[in-house]
């Protein structure tokens, strides 16, 4: 059995910010404050957090047959990990039931309210506590991110040796907000949002367990109620939990969950998205391969998605610019034009007007004929062009402004291109040492076929 813990010194957030403390194996100690007590009672995501494994729900590949947390687990054999994932996907809960299965004594705080100096106070009773009794300790620090990278470096010594062992959780990407050498002692597991089926299944065991939840008050719900509570709560477990006490209070003792009620409960939905972070590039990335695609309901969905989250109207107008280049390029030669219209409209109407001009972008480079071409000739062209920085330019192509360098052959033996029969002259333009070699190869698609078409008759006449 491990030793109780303290958890959050400040108190337990999701329980109301009292202290208290828990035995991992045992859930929540109610000293301090009980589900049952009406003068204290703890919100319902606290007291239907899971006490076993069996009552957890989704996230099958980390604890489903095979998952490394239920290895763990299983065997009681507990090494250093860092959980990423969404708010309300189980982070917490999946702690303290990896912790409660260890004979280990266990530790949490939050990187929120606490730092260094109590870090190094827990290493310290860490320490002693190894010397003193061989028993290792478990550290669980959530929102780990939180924590700078020169303060991050603190458990590098001490989970290299053993005398902690870290379970770290955090909302951000790990590869950019934990350093490093960390990453090497502790590998990432990967929670998803929980699915609307896992979410249902969490509002239903909330519903009828009498002892925790809301069994006791005799509220049922109407068909279809659960599936409207979990696919409102966009993946987090405590937001569906939420929903449902407001949602319970609403309708009373014994009374009947309707969608009226629901929808009170809810209120506004929130956007899952970050201005900066991996929710920002994930949304611009599915806007982008969508119109790449050619899917224009796509586009204006994650269009509305980003706008709607509180984007910047301009950045999106800057990468649909892009988009027009990259993917589109002279299948469409007027794609850009459009772009920077739009941009420009954009810019003059500001939102929300505005943002039908960027619909307007966005629907029509997803319909417009795709070809990357030309951003693979560029590539092609820009590599060469570095590594041969010191080719000459060819005598006949040489500026020629002034006598003596007309004298050293500069702009010699130029042939003007529209004098010649056709336009066409027999003439190379690369660097001598380059003759003959290509970057851009037009495609079938659009505008580009009649360029493939011309350029392969100017080659005709040039040879």
């Amino acid at each position: 059995m491990t030793d109780t813990l303290e958890l959050f010194p400040g108190g337990d957030p999701a329980a109301g910010g009292r202290p208290h403390t828990t035995d991992p194996a045992r859930g929540p100690s109610h000293a301090t404050r009980s589900p049952s007590d009406p003068a204290h009672p703890a919100p319902l995501a606290a007291r239907m957090r899971p006490l076993t494994l069996d009552e957890f729900r989704g996230q099958q590949k980390v604890v489903g047959p095979g998952g490394p947390l239920r290895a763990m687990i299983e065997s009681g054999q507990v090494s250093s990990f860092i959980m990423w994932g969404p708010p309300g996907s189980g982070k917490t809960t999946l702690a303290r039931l990896v912790a409660g299965s260890a004979d280990a004594s266990f530790v949490a705080f939050s990187a929120v309210t606490e730092g260094v100096a109590r870090v190094r106070e827990i290493i310290a009773e860490a320490r002693t506590r190894r010397q003193a009794t061989g028993r290792g300790t478990i550290l669980f620090c959530d929102e780990i991110h939180r924590f700078n990278k020169a303060q991050q470096d603190a458990f590098l010594p001490v989970v290299e040796t053993g005398d902690i062992v870290l379970i770290g959780a955090t909302t951000e990407n790990p590869s950019f907000e934990v350093v490093r050498p960390l990453l090497s002692r502790a590998p990432v597991v990967v929670l998803d949002s929980l699915s609307p089926r896992d979410l249902a299944r969490i509002v239903a065991d909330a519903l009828a367990d009498g002892g925790r939840g809301l069994g006791g008050t005799g509220i049922s719900a109407a068909a279809g109620i659960i599936d409207r509570i979990a696919e409102a709560a966009d993946g987090d477990a405590r937001r569906a939990l939420g929903i449902l006490e407001r949602a319970a209070g609403l309708a009373g003792e014994d009374g009947t969950l309707t969608l009226e009620t629901v929808e009170t409960a809810v209120q506004r939905r929130f956007a899952v998205y970050d201005k900066s972070g991996d929710q920002h590039y994930d949304h611009i990335s599915a806007l982008h391969k969508s119109v790449r695609g050619g899917d224009p309901d796509a586009a204006l969905y994650w269009l509305g998605r980003m706008l709607d989250a509180g984007e910047d109207p301009l950045y999106i107008a800057r990468r649909l610019v892009r988009m027009a280049s990259e993917d589109i390029g002279l299948a469409d030669p007027h794609a850009v034009g459009v772009a920077m219209a739009c941009r420009d409209a954009y810019r003059f109407l500001g939102s929300p007007e505005g943002e039908l001009a960027l619909a307007q972008a966005a629907v029509y480079l997803a319909g417009a004929p795709k070809s990357n071409r030309l951003y693979k000739g560029w590539g092609r062209a820009l590599n060469r062009a570095r590594e041969t920085p010191g080719e000459a330019v060819p005598l006949h192509l040489r500026n020629a402004p002034t006598r003596l360098m007309k004298d050293l052959g500069h702009g010699e033996d130029y042939l003007y291109d529209p004098d010649q029969p056709g336009g066409v002259s027999r003439q190379h333009y690369l660097p001598d040492g380059m003759t003959g070699e290509s970057f851009y190869d037009p495609g079938d698609a659009g505008w580009e076929a009649e360029l493939r078409r011309r350029l392969a008759e100017w080659a005709r006449k040039r040879r």
